[in-house]
């Protein structure tokens, strides 16, 4: 039975599908005032191993995140370039994409945009104005009140009075209470507006994913996730909003669940510190299963403190279950009958799938799951190497342990990036191309082309591997 750490009771619970067979999640997605950091991918990398895992069960997957197009962030950007918030929110959402495709994550069944959800927002937001959860000023600002909602900081366990007396933020005498925040804010000169019942003007923050969520999901869905750094205010206030809206305390998301941050040197990273990195720079060192797999080395709620050594250790460790598939792509290609020879490979298999399962299953512990996987190898390894020193081969025992390897390599996200360069063999072709061209030097003990030929290949990720059947290769 699956079990999740849900922030709102701060223990972990059996999952239960509101909808058999379905699954419900709406994670907050980026404001794209700039190219996403490292920071920003942990949630949406940590959620796709998620979805990967549910789709695994056979359960449909019903996936929203969205894109805060319409920000002060944006407005700001786009000012500063001389251009408009949109050309600024287009620019970042297809860098967004590209460095989300190379690091593996698939795409949402949709990405609203504030932009184009305006009307909805503004709808929901002359509800709770109707209902008495929220007032508007003459100049058209709109506040939420936040004494009228009674579970207000039931997510973040925080008392409204304790924030009223610590409150650190700019007095506003306008409002019924200092930790009112707006719906609705009035239109300044120079920043985008739309029409609304107040004049015209824009959303506040929280308001959007509030309407977003309830728009594509309903008035109750599964999850609901982004990093940590959201519980308070935005998640908190994304629950006020939508539980007095829908007059429901259980309503809207069922389990909250919320990504550690990663850290530079154990201080948080954030682009307001400068002291990020973005996943298109990364990308430019390592390749995106990489930084994948390092991101998931780590269980999700835990910190992970970013650094170029720790990405060199986790293309080390991925390096080793790259060869693995190596092995297994050479044997799927194998004939055999006869000998069960891989009977125990295939008993172990099955225990290690299961046992994988068992760690997905405590809280998505990617982690644990990862050493199942590495356990998985060290078989099909001894069994490869069995092989090829002239063992017989089991064909039917060894599909059985391929497909166990197949499952958990794919939930976690490896070797796809792999399959989706293919290129009808012709890297394959050129590689034995060049690898005959060293042989011939080294059989004219022209030791000089073939150590460049080696030293070359190694600096393009690409090392050289004799073997009883000649030499391999394979990408570092």
């Amino acid at each position: 039975m699956l079990k999740v750490y849900n922030t709102m009771t701060r223990q972990k619970e059996e999952f239960h599908p509101l909808k058999k067979g379905e699954v419900s999640i709406y994670c907050c997605g980026v404001t794209p005032y700039n190219a996403p950091h490292i920071g920003n991918a942990r949630p949406f990398v940590t959620w796709d191993v998620i979805r990967r895992y549910f789709a695994s069960k056979g359960l449909t997957v019903h996936y929203i995140q969205n894109f805060t197009d319409v920000d002060d962030k944006i407005i700001r950007t786009a000012n500063s370039e001389h251009t408009t918030w949109k050309d600024v929110a287009d620019r970042n959402i297809a860098i967004y994409f590209h460095s989300m495709d190379a690091l593996g994550v698939r795409r949402a069944e949709k990405y609203p945009r504030v932009s184009e959800t305006m009307a909805d927002i503004i709808a929901m937001v002359q509800k709770l104005i109707d209902k008495g959860y929220a007032y508007a000023l003459e100049n058209g600002d709109v506040f939420y009140s936040v004494e009228k909602f009674k579970g207000y900081g039931k997510l973040s366990g925080r008392k409204l009075s304790d924030m009223q007396a610590g409150a650190r933020i700019e007095v506003d005498e306008r409002k019924h209470h200092p930790m009112d925040f707006a719906l609705w804010k009035s239109a300044k000169p120079g920043e985008p507006s739309w029409d609304s019942p107040w004049g015209k003007g824009r959303p506040g923050w929280h308001i959007e994913c509030s309407t977003m969520s309830l728009k594509y999901l309903g008035e109750k869905f599964d999850f609901h996730g982004g990093g940590s750094d959201l519980i308070f205010p935005h998640h908190e206030n994304e629950i006020a909003q939508s539980q007095a809206c829908i007059g429901d305390d259980h309503s809207f998301a069922q389990y909250w669940l919320h990504n550690g941050f990663i850290t530079i040197h154990n201080e948080k990273m954030s682009k307001s510190k400068n002291n990020f990195f973005t996943v298109e720079d990364i990308l430019k060192e390592y390749p995106g299963e990489v930084v994948r797999f390092f991101i998931l080395q780590t269980h999700y709620r835990s910190p992970l403190d970013f650094s170029d050594d720790r990405l060199k250790e986790a293309q080390t460790s991925l390096a080793r279950l790259q060869t693995t598939q190596g092995y297994i792509e050479e044997l799927a290609k194998k004939q055999g009958a006869g000998e069960a020879t891989a009977a125990e490979l295939a008993k172990k298999a099955e225990e290690l799938r299961a046992a994988f399962d068992e760690a997905m299953d405590d809280d998505f512990n990617t982690a644990l799951a990862i050493s199942q996987l590495f356990a998985l190898s060290k078989e099909i390894n001894i069994y490869y190497q069995d092989v090829t020193a002239g063992k017989a081969f089991d064909a039917e025992n060894f599909a059985k342990a391929k497909a166990a390897w197949d499952t958990m390599a794919g939930i976690i996200g490896l070797f796809e990036q792999q399959e989706a360069a293919a290129d009808d063999g012709l890297t394959e072709k050129l590689m034995e191309l060049i690898i005959s061209i060293r042989q011939d030097a080294r059989k004219n003990k022209n030791w000089a082309i073939a150590d460049k030929i080696r030293d070359d290949l190694k600096a393009a990720g690409i090392a050289l591997e004799d073997t009883k059947n000649g030499v391999r290769w394979k990408r570092m």
